[in-house]
């Protein structure tokens, strides 16, 4: 008698059951990996735009950028995020530099656009539309919950 070499139809479908164990216990904590890395780069987009506004505030107020350049109801704010990028002329500057706070407007993790909720200075906290006076804050228009239980509009 020869002994043929192989593997039953058994150990296949013993070994296929272990391995779609193992995937269905991977495949969630692959799905909170990568809405934790969204999340992260949502924070850290929320921190540079807000710093900056922070920064062109601080600049009017210090008389870097001359108030003359903005609209009176301002409050010293920036009239939208392009501002931040495209620069504003500095004052007693004859060189026609301009102060720029962000390279581009950073792309929202959660709705894939560059699209932002606004808050001008005159809005109510809570406010969900934009007074377009200014812009004081910045949220993601996205409704979503995050991984501590928050909304990401909230953050």
């Amino acid at each position: 008698m020869t002994a043929k070499s192989g593997y039953t139809f058994v150990e296949l479908l013993v070994v296929v059951t272990i391995l779609l164990i193992l995937a269905s216990a991977v495949l969630p904590l692959a799905q909170v990996t990568s809405q934790r890395q969204r999340e992260a780069e949502l924070r850290r987009d929320l921190r540079d735009i807000r710093t900056a506004i922070d920064k062109f505030k601080d600049a009017v107020d210090t008389g870097q950028i001359p108030t003359t350049e903005l609209a009176p109801a301002n409050e010293g704010y920036p009239p939208d995020l392009q501002t931040l990028v495209d620069g504003v002329a500095a004052a007693n500057d004859a060189t026609g530099r301009k102060l720029k706070y962000l390279r581009r407007i950073p792309i929202d993790p959660m709705t894939s656009s560059d699209d932002w909720g606004l808050r001008s200075y005159q809005d109510k906290p809570d406010s969900t539309s934009w007074g377009s006076q200014n812009v004081f804050d910045v949220y993601t228009k996205s409704g979503g919950t995050g991984l501590d239980g928050t909304k990401y509009r909230d953050w």
